[in-house]
């Protein structure tokens, strides 16, 4: 297989690196000569060593002058700036052969950042806390970025070797290890990839070829050139990036990092082309390929079918939900969060997926967003917390304490009755209280400066108050580290059981999870007050969620209909108690006959 970076094989390894701004390229392989590699006419440069074993370090020499890491590095040991390292992929013996995954309607997506989803910030030090993931109800693992990013502390969005896993986090047996260990749970994997930029430290790709252009502008920089006459090898190597996570590491899927930003005006816009090969090398493995974007354009286009113009997407990011529910909940309305002030907004993101349709946004100056109620349910994929929301706040507070605790279950309620897929934050489902602060590690101290200033100008837009944490700071990392133990808390115990009951629920009664959502329904008091959220089923099994939005108590206009399946005010859930009137955020599930 023709492929890119250093291919292992029994008498040596094959390197092949497309460069076509160089005039000559060699590899130098540790311990010995410079080899010249033999050039193509495509700017493909290749050439086969003997005697290369796994492990071996190498670099490609520029033009006789300048040493740069491989653009497909398969590991880069000592960072972002160092040699590559050669890998064999057959080393590594997978024991996940029967996992065949999991339909996209059932996936309930747990999002975790390895390096403080726990102490070990490795990623097997992620396998011990799988099985807890599975009694609960998750179905996917969804990984932030984890390509090589300089230093040992970022979020991940400033990676740059895309092939390469992160070495501070385990590199390329940790993570084989730990889809394996999803797979033998039945758990699917998601990975959050990063095709709309790359980050400014390490990134060597412009010296190779023209992986960027100035046509477009990014917020993070220069654009990747997707659609310039000279694209072909840039799309390739976004193409092969994606089925290789599928081929070497066995991932399920990818979520697709701020699509707005990817700018193609090719006919077959690289999403789709990367969204069909992805599938088709899934295939060999007789899985399906899970491609999840990320989009602040609302626009219904990124899920229709290629055939029908869309980008033929499986499903995309809705923010809506979370922005309507938080101001709801906290009356928060600065930054993005005044196009939601309006109260019509919760019931509409609920029924039918976005809230913002095509009406004038304030935050964006322009019109945003397209018609969704025709769109099916598991085509959302919504949250309360990601770490967009909660890392990208000031303080980087949780809902946890950011809401009085009977609004954190209300909350859960309306997130796990809505018809779409629900996405749980790390450490959510116990009502973690750690803030998730950004965070990197540039070895460039004017980098580290810049990030600085650059949140500070972001956080002017939404008027939030209180001292920003140095995102450069090594403490600021080592704060935002997850505390596992609060799992066994009283209250927070008590969390994790109303979010387990809900789950189970969803998974059991017909009338829940991401389906039928043209059979949905929800509605306002005149009020405002109390939201009623009504789900049936092609079968004909309904239930009505009953929800208080106030912190004052309010009567039931109408009597219950059925069998409570759960009530988020009763004991066990560390509730005040079920009354007469709706409490205080009480939020009640019913049978209706």
């Amino acid at each position: 297989m023709n492929v890119l970076g250093a291919s292992a094989h029994g008498d040596g390894a094959t390197f092949r690196v497309w460069a076509p701004r160089c005039e000559k390229v060699d590899v130098v392989v540790e311990g010995r000569r410079a080899e010249a590699m033999a050039r193509a006419a495509d700017g493909m440069y290749e050439v086969t060593v003997p005697d290369v074993q796994p492990g071996t370090r190498y670099q490609y020499r520029l033009d006789g002058q300048r040493y740069r890491p491989d653009p497909a590095s398969r590991f880069q040991p000592d960072g972002v700036h160092g040699p590559s390292a050669v890998v064999d992929p057959e080393a590594f013996a997978w024991t996940d052969q029967s996992f065949r995954g999991h339909p996209l309607a059932d996936l309930v997506f747990y999002e975790l950042h390895v390096g403080t989803f726990t102490a070990a910030g490795t990623f097997e030090g992620v396998i011990y806390h799988l099985g807890r993931l599975v009694d609960l109800g998750v179905t996917a693992v969804e990984l932030m970025p984890i390509a090589e990013f300089p230093g040992s502390r970022n979020w991940g969005y400033d990676g740059v070797h895309l092939f390469a896993p992160q070495s501070t986090y385990g590199g390329p047996t940790g993570v084989r290890r730990l889809v394996d260990a999803c797979h033998r749970l039945g758990l699917t994997v998601v990975l959050d990839v990063v095709y709309n930029h790359l980050g400014p430290e390490g990134n060597y790709l412009a010296e190779y070829g023209p992986y960027f252009t100035d046509r477009y502008r990014t917020p993070w920089g220069g654009a990747v050139n997707f659609d310039g006459p000279d694209a072909a090898g840039v799309r390739r190597h976004f193409v092969e990036n994606a089925c290789f996570w599928i081929r070497e590491y066995h991932v399920d899927g990818f979520r697709f990092d701020a699509i707005h930003a990817i700018y193609d005006g090719s006919p077959v816009h690289i999403l789709t082309e990367v969204a069909e090969a992805a599938r088709k090398e899934a295939a060999r493995l007789d899985r399906p390929a899970h491609l999840i974007v990320e989009s602040h354009d609302n626009d219904r286009r990124t899920v229709v079918p290629a055939a029908e113009g869309g980008l033929g997407l499986d499903a995309v990011w809705s923010d809506d939900f979370h922005h309507a529910v938080h101001v709801r909940l906290t009356g928060e309305r600065g930054g993005y969060y005044s196009d939601f002030a309006d109260p019509r907004m919760l019931p509409r993101a609920i029924a039918e997926g976005f809230a913002v349709q095509g009406q004038y946004s304030g935050y964006f100056g322009r019109p945003r967003g397209t018609p969704s109620a025709d769109l099916d349910g598991e085509r959302f994929v919504i949250c309360l917390q990601n770490h967009d929301q909660v890392g990208n706040r000031a303080q980087a507070e949780r809902l946890s304490t950011t809401v009085p605790f009977e609004a954190l279950k209300l909350a859960a309620a309306l997130l796990f009755t809505t018809p779409a897929l629900p996405l749980l934050f790390m450490g959510e489902e116990y009502g973690e209280t750690a803030p998730f602060q950004f965070f990197v590690s540039f070895l460039d101290p004017k980098l580290n400066d810049a990030v600085r200033q650059g949140r500070a100008a972001e956080f002017s837009r939404f008027a939030w108050q209180g001292t920003i944490a140095d995102p450069a700071a090594p403490s600021t990392f080592v704060q935002s580290r997850l505390n596992h133990s609060l799992v066994d808390a009283p209250r927070h115990r008590a969390v994790h059981e109303y979010y387990r009951r809900w789950l189970a629920l969803r998974r059991a009664h017909p009338a829940l999870g991401a389906g039928d959502k043209p059979l949905t329904r929800a509605t306002l008091d005149a009020d405002g007050a109390v939201l009623r959220v009504a789900r049936a089923a092609s079968t004909g099994e309904r239930v009505e969620l009953v929800a208080n939005l106030t912190a004052e108590p309010r009567p039931l206009a109408t009597a219950r209909a059925g069998r409570i399946l759960i009530d988020s005010a009763d004991r066990e859930f560390d509730g005040p108690g079920a009354g007469a009137p709706l409490g205080p955020f009480q939020a009640l599930l019913c049978e209706v006959h």
